[in-house]
């Protein structure tokens, strides 16, 4: 786990080459080649991004640059290169986010993803990468795009920016994120993880940001998220305004933890929740005036 480039950087190392899942800024891209380079001397093989977050794929053009796909290999393990750079593998909304027309400048092609899935779950061959890679959509959460990242081998669980435990989640309203999809997400990565006593130990969550974890780091994180759902959707339901849900300061014993940074305050999260809640609300009925409704006839 690589640290300090913007989002955290997985580096997956095997005797033909290394995976990435994530690369970082552009800004950071030298070194965190350089931290690689400590690691292996191997061309860098893949890139998994996690979402199109400029902090997770910024790097993907200048850290791809050094290295080759594998085609193939024989009885004697010898392997080729493809092409010059990394294969970049997303879900297929990154693609769609990262090469939009509101998208000024366009990206560079080799710093979007050449290879993308559409399904629920995508398995990645071990002879490729060195371990069994998993690949699980986690739809509407963070953003539409986010991509669960699981090494079965090594039982490393690579979440993105789906969880981040010094900060309240980000959902992105604009590219898709939803708090219900978000929750989904956790209760995903609690399911895909095995704890070694209670929750605690066991396989290594590798999050969008901040320290190494495990599942009941990620366990407390869902439960503060899904109390903060419920109460804003309470609130919600008594027909309070998004002001008045901020001022009821729901998220009061909770700041001291992940509140503290500035990009994304209590409130901004507060009010993504209510805004994702009340895109999935059915607008009430509306009764006619009672000028315009008409009696039914009697007989004289």
């Amino acid at each position: 786990m690589l640290t300090g480039a913007g989002g955290n950087v997985a580096a997956l190392i095997f005797p033909e080459g290394v995976t990435l899942v994530d690369s970082g800024r552009l800004e950071m891209s030298d070194k965190v080649l350089a931290a690689i380079r400590t690691l292996s001397a191997q061309p860098i093989r893949y890139i998994i991004n996690t979402s199109a977050d400029p902090d997770h794929t910024g790097g993907n053009e200048k850290v791809g640059a050094t290295g080759g796909q594998i085609t193939g290999g024989n009885v004697a393990g010898q392997v080729a290169d493809a092409a010059e750079g990394a294969e970049i593998i997303a879900h297929e909304n990154v693609l769609d986010r990262m090469t939009a027309p509101s998208v000024k400048p366009p990206l560079p092609v080799r710093m979007t993803p050449g290879t993308t899935y559409h399904t629920p779950h995508l398995k990645l061959s071990t002879f490729y990468h060195g371990d069994g890679i998993e690949l699980f959509a986690a739809p509407a959460a963070h953003t539409d795009g986010d991509t669960l990242v699981y090494f079965r081998r090594n039982d490393v669980l690579v979440t993105g920016d789906v969880f981040v435990p010094g900060s309240y989640p980000v959902i992105d309203l604009a590219r898709g994120g939803s708090i219900n999809g978000e929750i989904d997400a956790l209760n995903r990565v609690i399911d895909l993880a095995f704890p070694e006593f209670r929750l605690e130990g066991g396989t290594l969550i590798v999050p969008g940001h901040g320290r190494l974890c495990d599942s009941a780091d990620v366990a407390y994180y869902r439960d503060m998220v899904t109390i903060v759902r419920d109460r804003v959707q309470d609130l919600l339901k008594k027909a309070m305004t998004v002001e008045q849900v901020k001022a009821a300061r729901v998220t009061r014993e909770y700041d001291g933890l992940y509140g503290k940074n500035p990009r994304w305050t209590p409130d901004m999260f507060v009010e993504s929740i209510y805004k994702s809640l009340s895109a999935g609300m059915k607008p009430p009925a509306v009764a006619r005036p009672a000028s315009s409704q008409r009696s039914a006839p009697t007989k004289k």
